[in-house]
């Protein structure tokens, strides 16, 4: 059905082309004016629809700059949230912002990397006020490679390697046909590109794409498990602990195959599953299906990952009779010291001016 939808749409994707190339043309000769901020700016984004790791990578960056002694903060749109406008999600002690008003992300990465954040969808607005607000030194935007009215002192891109290594016309097409927001084009606006093969080994790419990007600073990324955690308690086992275990998987991701797959590599039995869409805004009716399956699949466990579990953490009462555990991940950089290089280039340049 959705590749029916999709083919039915194609005849937009022109449309959708000529816009966004006009859209780039006014920005690349300064018609349209990117702003600039009294902070450094880092942005972390992509040029395809969901699940490149853009959270993972964000996470991974503001390790790095917090380890130099820099003060970071991070602010993006706030994907999925109810509320609207600039909010500031946590000042860097106190609570945070309740999930629901914030978005998944948002509060995933300020209660891993304890930051101030904020969330609004117009960047410019949003980080002036921020910086009115906290004590920071750069910020990191999270989502915001097309964002492109907000100046920028680095632009980071993450690709999926699944994504790059597949052939298909129509996957590498532009949207509504593919899944690609821009062109690979856009590649040449990228200071860094981080390529995340995930759970897989590293792959060779086409001619084609390595040509496009050899004038960038081209690094891989990979995922690394740090353990399992209960969802309501918090507490930590290895992932070795489940291993031949029949477990129901929960998740709402935008390409939940690498998941699926760690824990099968784990063998962790995975045949009963609930897959949600990607940013899935958990209910009691949601909850309550999770439940019901759990006991008619005779689960011992369920496993969900560290973006659902920020949702479930709020429904611990209905759940308190299940065994629910979220799998912690993190990004590594294949040559990390020269990726923390090419990141801190842009504050030793702060400190020579």
């Amino acid at each position: 059905m959705i590749k029916f939808v999709k083919i039915l749409l194609s005849p937009l994707v022109p449309v959708y082309y000529l816009v966004i190339t006009f859209r780039n043309y006014l920005f690349d000769k300064n018609i349209f004016k990117s702003v600039k901020v009294s902070s450094k700016v880092i942005s972390i984004g992509n040029i395809t629809v969901g699940g490149s790791g853009k959270t993972p990578a964000t996470i991974s960056v503001i390790n790095h700059i917090k380890q130099a002694g820099i003060k970071p903060g991070v602010l993006s749109r706030g994907y999925g949230r109810n509320s609207k406008g600039y909010q500031l999600v946590y000042k860097g002690s106190g609570e945070i912002m309740p999930v629901d008003r914030c978005g998944d992300e948002m509060y995933l990465v300020v209660d891993e990397c304890n930051i101030p954040g904020a969330v609004s969808e117009r960047r410019v607005e949003g980080c002036r006020k921020f910086l009115n607000d906290v004590d920071i030194q750069a910020i990191i935007l999270d989502d915001a490679f097309q964002h492109r009215w907000i100046d920028r002192d680095l632009d980071i891109i993450m690709f999926d390697q699944r994504f790059l290594l597949k052939n298909a016309i129509a996957h590498h097409h532009l949207l509504p046909l593919g899944v690609m927001r821009e062109p690979f084009s856009a590649i040449d606006r990228a200071d860094i590109i981080v390529i995340n093969r995930k759970f897989s080994p590293k792959a060779e790419l086409s001619e084609k794409l390595m040509e496009r990007m050899k004038t960038k600073k081209v690094f891989y990324g990979y995922y690394e498990t740090t353990g399992i955690f209960d969802v309501k308690t918090h507490k930590s086992y290895k992932i070795d602990e489940f291993k031949g275990q029949k477990s129901l998987v929960v998740c709402g991701i935008a390409r939940p195959y690498s998941f699926i797959k760690l824990l099968e590599e784990h063998s962790i039995d995975v045949k009963n599953k609930i897959l949600f869409n990607d940013h899935k805004d958990y209910s009691v009716k949601e909850v309550q299906a999770v439940r019901k399956a759990f006991y008619d699949t005779n689960s011992y466990s369920v496993l969900t990952t560290q973006k659902d579990a920020v949702k479930l953490t709020n429904y611990s009462k209905e759940l308190d009779d299940i065994d629910i555990y979220y799998v912690k991940i993190e990004l590594k950089i294949e040559e990390e010291d020269k990726f923390k290089k090419e990141l801190m280039k842009i504050f030793e340049q702060q400190t020579n001016n």
